[in-house]
């Protein structure tokens, strides 16, 4: 599910959830400029865009938000470690970015686990964060996550009640807490969130 800048601002002025904004966009600069006094948890941009990486950086921190950096999956981990002292997340691409409902890349438990080292051996407070084909069964494969995004798995069931419900009993016992605490995984219902709450406001 994708969103224009104008339905971003609309959805914050309807939902109390702060929003983790996810830039697959090539010039991430003109989109980070209209995006001030949101409620907004993290924006993230692609490793593989070539703007200056710096710059957005700096940009985001100034306004305000935690800085994530999203790599896709055939992306070699060693191009993320010069901005690991600068960034507040990264999120691990399990499918190829641009199209919801694909299926999950099994690789990407082991890039998790890679990434999860990185960060910790070098003493790093990163939130880690996995995004694609996440539903019932691949929660469990992605516990060494922070979080997870979760989109088609839910937005596409009749009964987004129970699927979250399915989320929250097959994540292998791992500790699910508020969002404003963070423990070891969070499952980030983001995409209905903002579907949701965009639905209240077109009302």
């Amino acid at each position: 599910t994708q969103f224009s800048v104008n339905e971003i601002n609309a959805i914050n002025r309807v939902s109390k959830y702060p929003m983790d904004v996810h830039l697959m966009v090539n010039d991430p600069i003109s989109y980070i400029v209209k995006l001030k006094n949101m409620n907004i948890r993290y924006i993230t941009f692609h490793l593989e865009i070539r703007k200056r990486k710096e710059k957005i950086i700096s940009m985001i921190k100034e306004m305000g938000y935690g800085v994530g950096i999203s790599i896709k999956p055939d992306t070699e981990l060693e191009k993320i470690k010069p901005y690991l002292k600068d960034i507040d997340l990264i999120l691990v691409m399990s499918v190829e970015p641009g199209k919801g409902g694909q299926k999950f890349i099994d690789s990407t438990v082991d890039r998790i686990k890679e990434v999860k080292k990185l960060v910790d051996d070098g003493g790093f407070n990163i939130k880690i964060e996995v995004d694609g084909g996440i539903n019932d069964e691949t929660i469990t494969k992605v516990s060494d996550a922070d979080i997870a995004v979760v989109g088609s798995y839910i937005i596409e069931s009749e009964n987004y009640y129970m699927r979250i419900e399915k989320l929250l009993s097959n994540r292998k016992g791992v500790k699910i807490v508020s969002n404003k605490l963070f423990g070891n995984l969070i499952i980030v219902l983001f995409v209905l969130y903002l579907f949701l709450a965009l639905l209240r406001f077109m009302n």
